[in-house]
């Protein structure tokens, strides 16, 4: 059962909860670092359940807006254009809201999950501090990227969503200007100060590397999670 989360603008500062999560493993990092790929393959070995990213999406219909004013944001979006034009400032307070609202979410997602009997492993936004509260060196996992793949690469992947996005930049009257704007708010939540926080966490952490397979991957992870 979830008590409360006390936070402020910038970090959850604690969360009062009544157990540890044993059965679950947590990847949490930097995009473009693997993390998706990894808990779909330990989940798929280990005959898991897989959370991916932003699983608690399945939530978001039903929240309250005045509760969650950051995930209810694009829900009720009328103009996306509002969404591309935001400031740096803005666009980092609108994602560290996200991070503090997903927290909720996903506890009370992975609370019942856990029940189940199985392993759980999970592509997660909790942040680090919480981490600790509720799990342990061996079952939190880091995976990072260097900071300006995250920047660099937002497009290049084919999901509808980036590419949506684009297209609206794309169609801005300065789309140039448009396109330096967002790439500024891109490179706000992918900063070295993040990228130093997930890297000095006291956690496990596996950085990118282009050579290493995905069997290579998989086979630290579990070395990580003491799985063999």
């Amino acid at each position: 059962m979830i008590y409360g989360i006390q936070s402020d603008e910038n970090k959850i500062d604690g969360v009062l909860f009544d157990m540890k999560f044993e059965n679950v493993y947590f990847v949490n990092g930097t995009a473009y670092a693997g993390k998706s790929t990894i808990v779909k393959a330990l989940a798929n070995k280990y005959d898991g359940i897989v959370c991916e990213e932003n699983y608690h999406d399945t939530l978001i219909a039903d929240l309250d807006s005045a509760e969650f004013p950051s995930l209810t944001y694009t829900r009720d979006l009328v103009n996306w254009s509002d969404f591309i034009r935001r400031t740096p400032d803005e666009y980092e307070a609108w994602v560290n809201g996200c991070i503090r609202e997903c927290t909720i979410l996903e506890l009370k997602i992975l609370e019942k999950i856990s029940r189940r009997g199985k392993k759980v492993f999970v592509d997660t936004n909790i942040p680090i501090e919480v981490l600790w509260d509720i799990s342990d060196i061996d079952h939190v996992l880091i995976m990072l990227a260097n900071p300006d793949i995250s920047v660099n690469r937002f497009f290049d992947r084919p999901d509808k969503e980036k590419q949506f996005l684009y297209q609206l930049l794309l169609k801005e009257e300065n789309p140039d200007k448009a396109l330096d704007n967002f790439k500024e708010c891109l490179k706000r939540i992918n900063s070295k100060k993040r990228y130093d926080n997930f890297l000095n966490s006291g956690f496990h952490v596996i950085l990118r590397d282009e050579s290493r397979t995905i069997e290579e991957s998989l086979s630290l992870a579990e070395k990580v999670f003491r799985l063999r």
